[in-house]
């Protein structure tokens, strides 16, 4: 009897015990989370930066093939030929250091939106400890969630603890 009372004592325990489940929308968050819009707006003003001075550089130069051009009229054609060859030479030369300024934005960016990206994380993880939730899911346009209750969205609560941390 006492077997019987104790196994029933424990379905009713396993019965009772549910996952915490919530979910946030991943898209909502990212697009509102303030450290990931100031890193978007600062590399955004780099780019336009380099987009400037790709602009300058290239204004010059062609400014220079132009006068070349009007004085290779009046040269020999070895030697037309020759500067032509090292003015070609300095054009490409540019273009795969500005090439190279650009590759390097883009790296500095995406290790500094990664970054962003696991202080998310991190902070959901943490949430999700803290509050008591066996899982929390991704929503959005990529995420798993194709339908969760308001009131297992977490994304405003999370989107305030991060944006928060972030004023500090």
């Amino acid at each position: 009897m006492k077997k019987v009372l104790v196994l029933a004592a424990l379905v009713v325990l396993a019965a009772c015990e549910q996952n915490k489940i919530g979910f946030v929308d991943n898209v909502k968050l990212m697009d509102e989370y303030k450290e990931k819009l100031d890193v978007e707006a600062k590399f955004k003003a780099k780019a336009e930066t380099l987009n400037k001075k790709r602009d300058s550089i290239s204004q010059a130069f062609q400014l220079e093939v132009q006068e070349f051009q009007a004085k290779a009229q009046r040269m020999a054609q070895q030697k037309a030929q020759e500067e032509y060859g090292l003015i070609q030479q300095r054009g490409q030369f540019m273009g795969q250091q500005l090439q190279q300024e650009e590759q390097q934005l883009q790296a500095a960016g995406q290790t500094e939106m990664d970054s962003v990206i696991s202080k998310v994380k991190k902070q959901i993880q943490d949430y999700g400890k803290t509050n008591g939730y066996t899982y929390i899911l991704g929503g959005g346009d990529g995420g798993s969630v194709l339908y969760g209750s308001d009131a297992q969205d977490l994304t405003s609560e999370i989107l305030k603890i991060l944006n928060d941390s972030y004023k500090k």
